[in-house]
């Protein structure tokens, strides 16, 4: 709801107030002075008409969610209106006839005829009424309201819900993710310990093999030097004999 639309109906509804206030009250008006003061609430609700114009433009370009209620509130607003501009002008007619039966001096002896008792009980029962119908009216407005706000309670209860969802879900996924994530890396750990396992082992084998190697080179050295060192005597004992 804009801010200007907010100005407006409080200007309105300032004015229907002061309105049904001041009609409520005319009948403690003196006769000659309730037709200028039903004037000026005509001339009031005239001014009142052109901010409900206002507001009804305000309401209808609105964006779409609120535009529909609004225009309805407005037209709530001017119905109210055409009652009260009804009943100022009722009692604008009555003084009228009031003033006209007063120049011909019939004031007085009017209201005391059966005419003039109806007229007041006719006027006393249809100010209740339009009371009664207010008293309806704005009920019926607090219980739209009240369904209005159930509505968005609702709605703010459902969005929570699924807010609510969403994030197990998120949750959820990324649980199940992770904990893949890590099964897989244990499997890679256990699959790299076990290669680890296995090198270990042939490096183990190899050693022994360089080791056994190392033993027979070293026994064949042993064994080489001794087969020269007997060619060498061998020699030396040939070259005694022929010198002897």
């Amino acid at each position: 709801m804009s801010g200007l639309f907010e100005t407006y109906e409080t200007s309105y509804c300032d004015v229907s107030t002061n309105v049904a206030s001041s009609l409520g009250n005319l009948g403690q008006v003196p006769l000659e002075q309730r037709g200028v003061k039903a004037r000026q609430l005509e001339r009031q609700l005239k001014e009142a008409e052109q901010t409900l114009q206002r507001l009804d433009m305000e309401a209808r370009s609105a964006p779409a969610p609120e535009s529909s209620e609004l225009v309805k509130k407005v037209k709530g607003y001017r119905k109210d209106w055409q009652k009260l501009m009804g009943d100022v002008r009722r009692v604008i007619q009555q003084a009228a006839s009031a003033e006209d039966r007063a120049e011909l001096g019939l004031a007085d002896e009017y209201y005391q005829t059966s005419a003039g008792q109806r007229e007041r009980l006719l006027t006393s029962t249809e100010q209740l009424n339009k009371t009664s119908e207010k008293i309806h009216e704005g009920r019926r407005q607090l219980l739209e309201t009240e369904e209005v706000g159930a509505g968005i309670v609702a709605d703010l209860h459902r969005q929570r819900q699924s807010l609510e969802e969403s994030r197990r879900r998120v949750d959820d996924e990324l649980g199940v993710s992770v904990l893949s994530d890590l099964q897989r890396q244990r499997e890679s750990i256990m699959h790299s310990r076990e290669t680890l396992s296995h090198v270990d082992a042939n490096v183990g084998k190899a050693r022994q093999v360089l080791a056994v190697m190392s033993r027979r080179i070293t026994q064949n050295k042993f064994i080489m030097y001794g087969i020269i060192a007997l060619l060498v005597g061998a020699i030396g004992l040939l070259i005694w004999a022929k010198l002897t």
